[in-house]
């Protein structure tokens, strides 16, 4: 089908979304700004700043989006893209962002040129079903764990911090493979950061707790672990009951069958219990009496992971009444157990249960922990996702051969649907253009010079050197991306895209009336 640049429609039968449309987009164009100037490798920092001269400087989009003040309904939706592609995936929010921006915009166009918006959303979600087929045929796939490629993509994620890059595949190696490609199993969960931690990997957990009863200076060795999703205490009477003699009698009788719990523990030699809720003072001071820990105010998900790495089963207060030879085999196993006060953590390694790693992170001062942290994660988000789907050429020379290929898909389509497409094709150039345009360069010229070069020789491989402006090889250089983060990338901003050009109007909700 023949497309021109001029209007195909004249300007006053144009969609009447039109209005909302402007504003939509130009909402999304301001929240994309934020963000764009951070991609690449000559990307720069944001600083945010608060009321309380509270300052964040960072390079990443998802803290950027997080912190920024946003009020656009619209300008929501796309941020709420990095949270998604962070929770997904853990890395290539801001080319989430990005991508969402741009497909909004080159949307936006089509409608403006007369293309009934139905017809447009309709195009995009075909382009990007596409693009995303094509994405998949084009990934290369990492079976091995000291694949070089897997180490280059930790690096680049890493942002080019050499003992991140190691931390980070020592604990992929640590996990093993079939640890990475389960999917309820998160390598980035396992990044601990702190000012006076030495930097390290170690088999197993670094587990955040509240109060405990009891210091250990020392490493307990083969330490027999409880883990209690429930206060530890008496079990509770109600209080009206109190007040009776039958009531009165009835806690008597909670508190020695909790005391009976408490010498059972001690008889079954625990060494650590960990609650999530709170303890018992006078349980407290028993246990510590008989050497044992009890840590308090768990997380539940640090709970989960502990009794996943010690094979133990997570408790509840009624589970406590099993005979010491049914509640025995009930709790976990651990080589060893150390509370580390400086960290306010308690280290768990040697479980028999499933194998975990730990990467402690550390930093010159507290003001840059937290980008510590946070760099960490994401080349470790990074290295899984590459396990799981594979890797593309980065510097978005990928999205830029992808961009070649729905053109040509477009070309088969009949109909208006066909503009659609275009938008997808148009908004895939984005990412390189915007990592060349950081990099100083003019992006319309290199961007065509590029795309001439993939398309004469037949490669997706080719992009910008970002130092000499000059096309070469980025795989060569070592500049790759995870598929998995790639891909939810361009499928969450088709999602979100198409839900913003389907918005007629912005309607203010009254304030519920309260009796």
């Amino acid at each position: 089908m023949e497309r021109q640049d001029e209007p195909i429609a004249p300007k006053q039968d144009r969609s009447p979304y039109s209005g909302a449309l402007s504003a939509n987009a130009e909402a999304v164009r301001k929240v994309a700004e934020a963000v764009q100037g951070t991609l690449g490798p000559k990307g720069l920092d944001t600083m945010l700043v608060n009321d309380a001269g509270e300052v964040i400087v960072t390079n990443d989009g998802v803290t950027i989006l997080n912190r920024m003040e946003i009020h656009h309904p619209a300008a929501r939706m796309v941020a709420g893209i990095a949270r998604a592609q962070q929770e997904e995936v853990g890395d290539g929010t801001t080319t989430a962002t990005l991508l969402a921006a741009a497909l909004v915009e080159e949307g936006v166009k089509q409608v403006n040129r007369g293309v009934p918006v139905a017809k447009v959303i309709a195009g995009i979600r075909r382009g990007v079903h596409f693009a995303l087929e094509k994405m998949q045929d084009m990934a290369q796939p990492i079976w091995d764990l000291e694949d070089e490629w897997l180490q280059r993509i930790a690096y680049t994620a890493g942002r080019e911090q050499e003992d991140i890059t190691e931390l980070v595949m020592e604990a992929s190696i640590l996990v093993g493979r079939e640890k990475l490609l389960n999917k309820d199993f998160r390598l980035s969960e396992a990044v601990v950061a702190h000012p006076r931690a030495e930097s390290g990997v170690f088999a197993g957990l670094l587990v955040p707790r509240g109060r405990v009863n009891l210091r250990t200076p020392e490493l307990d060795a083969g330490v027999r672990i409880l883990v209690l999703a429930d206060d530890f205490r008496p079990e509770p009477v109600d209080e009206e009951a109190l007040g009776t003699e039958a009531g009165f009698a009835k806690q008597e009788k909670m508190r020695e069958a909790f005391e009976q719990t408490v010498l059972k523990l001690i008889d079954l030699d625990v060494g650590l219990v960990m609650v999530e809720g709170e303890a018992d003072p006078a349980a407290e001071e028993w246990l510590s009496d008989a050497g044992i820990v009890i840590a308090q105010q768990v997380a539940r998900s640090d709970l989960d992971r502990v009794a996943d790495h010690t094979g133990a089963r997570v408790l509840k207060r009624n589970g406590l009444k099993r005979s010491p030879e049914d509640l025995k085999p009930l709790c976990g196993f651990a080589e060893e157990m150390e509370d580390n006060g400086r960290l306010g953590r308690i280290r768990v390694t040697g479980g028999q249960g499933k194998p975990f790693a730990t990467i402690l992170v550390s930093a010159s001062t507290e003001q840059v922990i937290e980008e510590r942290e946070r760099i960490t994660k994401d080349a470790a988000a990074a290295v899984q996702a590459a396990v799981r789907g594979g890797f593309l050429p980065g510097g978005g020379a990928a999205e830029l051969a992808l961009a070649r290929e729905v053109e040509k898909y477009g070309d088969t389509i009949q109909g208006m649907e066909a503009f659609g497409v275009t938008a997808v094709a148009e908004a895939l150039q984005r990412p390189m253009a915007q990592v060349v345009a950081n990099a100083g360069f003019n992006p319309l010229e290199k961007v065509e010079e590029v795309k001439a070069l993939q398309w004469k020789r037949t490669t997706a491989a080719l992009g910008l050197d970002c130092d000499r402006g000059v096309v070469c090889d980025v795989v060569d250089m070592g500049v790759v991306d995870p598929l998995p983060v790639k891909y939810h990338a361009l499928q969450a901003a088709g999602e979100v895209s198409t839900a913003i050009l389907r918005i007629h109007t912005v309607v203010k909700m009254r304030d519920e009336v309260r009796p």
